[in-house]
């Protein structure tokens, strides 16, 4: 199998869709025309079928690495040989596209920096997740690519042979020259295909790098880890999805969270819950327009609202609802980790959690944003009402249990939220509201907590009421001001966290489970890598609790377990290798704000003691 490490993949995008492109030169996953459509390449999930783009040196023996030209999402992969130096610029133009039929534009510009190299070049497309069979026409300087549902065309200044299911092309360029490759879709089957000049296509250059240093000129973080914080907000932003401000989790599908395994999901959507963390993180920097772009979303989903309804754990970056789940059986996936799934039937999951964190991001956006619209309070007016009826129910929780629903105390904690930002939120702007009922309800839901989300035996709090499983979400606590992070039930929950594994705690490595991965009762196999975002949360609990020399040194080895690029997937293997969809926004935002909050406590703190 020739799979690369998901670690050895960046990232390129322009707003609308993004591809994955390996230390290799290769393009192994591309979705077009946007983040959630069938897939053109697909090689990360069957290497043999799934398409691939791949330009690389046509020395098997050239080292390769990869990097960011500085402050955008213009990738570089470089090539070197004892002949010389090569290097490729993956990037997608950024150009104005909302309201117009612009195609995305996958542009590589391949340079010879020193001597002379040879390259070759692959274009298999896979349509359709590779399910769409599709006829090759090469012409004068560009090969057509034609499915029954969505035609590409390949610009290229070198001659193109055919190949099974696409073209390859070798050529050599001498040091100073430069080839440009355009890939993009074509709006009808008959448009005249150009090539653009040299000149046009450095202007596209300067205008897309002139973009994403623009936008991350606005982020006022300046502290320690300002590098790692700007390819964070960069990576977010590019996980945006301009035409509706959607936010997706991952631009990814179905890699998989144990190698071999079946926790293999599609994240390619807006979850509720993760758009919302995220704005609180871009908020926390001085991004405020992308929290602008999101509340506009958010709006347009709770004026659906049906009488006295809630609103879905997730939907389509369209606001689409139906997010049907189905399995590509024909895919090998990821190092023959299946199912391989497109879709995600947690559309139709009970998830209260999403309530707080979305009037949570509402409150913020309203304090460091700009005020909300008296609509919007009507219809945040409704689902804090609807909290208060159901926030008693069992739900399937934070992590999408496959299993029967529970009683989840994250899940308590932030219906606790919902009340406490709406009385907030009503309070600063003296919006009407049934003070007395939300009040009751908030309290309520805080005792019970404290009663039934504690266990005795494990001196902490659990996953479940009656269990005696720890659950990493419960450190949320502190973070959202629900319990002071020096109460003596919260240092012991966080305590009994931070112990290792094999000493009944959620810890390996400085790297943190989200819950015991034994056995997690979740309704699938057990066995997962450690979960990212979890160890920044313990990073901020510590934080906040003044333990700021453990707080920086999980934060640090946290840090050099990124990839080459300084992105993340969603969680860790045993051995530092990437698991589950990459790059994922939710550990993205965990990374900002631990950065955010460990900074500026480390800024004023005083007699720090070393840790070994």
């Amino acid at each position: 199998m020739g799979y690369q490490p998901i670690n050895d993949y960046g990232i390129v995008g322009d707003l609308q869709t993004a591809a994955l492109i390996g230390k290799d030169g290769s393009v192994d996953w591309l979705c077009l025309p946007r983040f959630d459509s069938p897939s053109v390449f697909a090689a990360i999930l069957d290497d043999l079928k799934g398409g691939r783009f791949k330009i690389a040196s046509a020395a098997n023996t050239a080292k390769c690495e990869q990097l960011y030209k500085p402050d955008t999402n213009i990738l570089v992969t470089r090539f070197f040989t004892p002949e010389g130096v090569g290097e490729v610029l993956d990037f997608m133009a950024m150009r104005p596209k909302v309201g117009s039929r612009e195609p995305s534009h996958l542009i590589r510009h391949v340079r010879a920096v020193s001597g002379a190299l040879s390259f070759r070049l692959e274009c298999t497309p896979g349509f359709n997740y590779a399910r769409d069979t599709h006829r090759t026409h090469v012409v004068s300087g560009a090969a057509l690519f034609h499915s029954s549902e969505l035609s590409l065309a390949l610009i290229s200044p070198v001659p193109l042979q055919p190949m099974d299911r696409g073209v390859e092309a070798t050529f050599s360029i001498q040091e100073s020259e430069t080839v440009t490759f355009v890939l993009r879709p074509m709006l009808n089957g008959s448009e005249k295909i150009t090539a653009a000049s040299e000149i046009e296509m450095n202007e596209v250059l300067e205008e897309t790098a002139q973009y994403w240093q623009r936008w991350i000129g606005k982020c006022s973080y300046t502290g320690r880890w300002r590098e790692m914080v700007h390819r964070s907000a960069l990576l977010l932003e590019l996980l945006t999805y301009e035409p509706t401000g959607a936010i997706v989790a991952a631009p990814t599908c179905s890699l998989p969270e144990l190698i071999g395994g079946a926790r293999n999901w599609d994240y390619r959507y807006n979850w509720v819950r993760d758009a919302a963390f995220t704005i609180y993180g871009l908020l926390r920097i001085g991004l405020t327009d992308e929290a602008s772009r999101f509340m506009t979303w958010m709006e347009e989903r709770c004026g659906e609202l049906a009488e006295n309804g809630g609103l879905q754990t997730v939907y389509a970056i369209d606001g689409r609802s139906d997010l049907h789940e189905e399995t590509l059986d024909h895919l090998q996936g990821y190092c023959a980790s299946r199912p391989v799934r497109a879709g995600n039937g947690a559309y139709q999951q009970l998830q209260l959690d999403i309530y707080g964190a979305l009037v949570d991001a509402v409150y913020l956006y309203n304090k460091y944003g700009a005020p909300i619209s008296s609509e919007l309070w009507r219809d945040l007016r409704r689902l804090i009402d609807w909290v208060c009826d159901y926030w008693q129910h069992p739900d399937h929780g934070i992590w999408e249990i496959r299993g029967e629903p529970r009683q989840h105390v994250h899940s308590k904690l932030m219906c606790w939220v919902t009340l406490d930002r709406g009385l907030r939120l009503a309070e600063k702007r003296s919006f009407p509201t049934d003070r007395s009922r939300w009040l009751k309800c908030r309290d309520q839901i805080y005792e019970e907590i404290l009663t039934k989300g504690w266990n005795e035996e494990r001196q902490a709090f659990v996953q479940s009421y009656g269990s005696s499983s720890l659950d990493a979400s419960v450190l949320m606590m502190p973070l959202v001001f629900f319990m002071s992070p020096t109460d003596p039930m919260m240092v012991k929950t966080v305590d009994a966290i931070s112990k290792s594994v094999s000493k009944g705690g959620l810890l390996r490595d400085g790297r943190v489970f989200r819950y015991d991965p034994s056995i997690p009762g979740d309704g699938l196999p057990p066995g997962e890598g450690t979960f990212n975002m979890c160890t920044f949360w313990l990073v901020e609990a510590l934080t906040r609790m003044g333990r700021l020399d453990e707080a920086q040194w999980l934060f640090e080895k946290m840090l050099v377990r990124s990839n080459h690029l300084g992105l993340y997937s969603e969680e860790t293997g045993p051995s530092g290798e990437a698991l589950g969809n990459f790059p994922q926004a939710f550990t993205h935002m965990g990374l900002i704000s631990a950065a955010f909050n460990l900074d500026r406590a480390l800024g004023t703190s005083q007699d720090r003691k070393i840790i070994s």
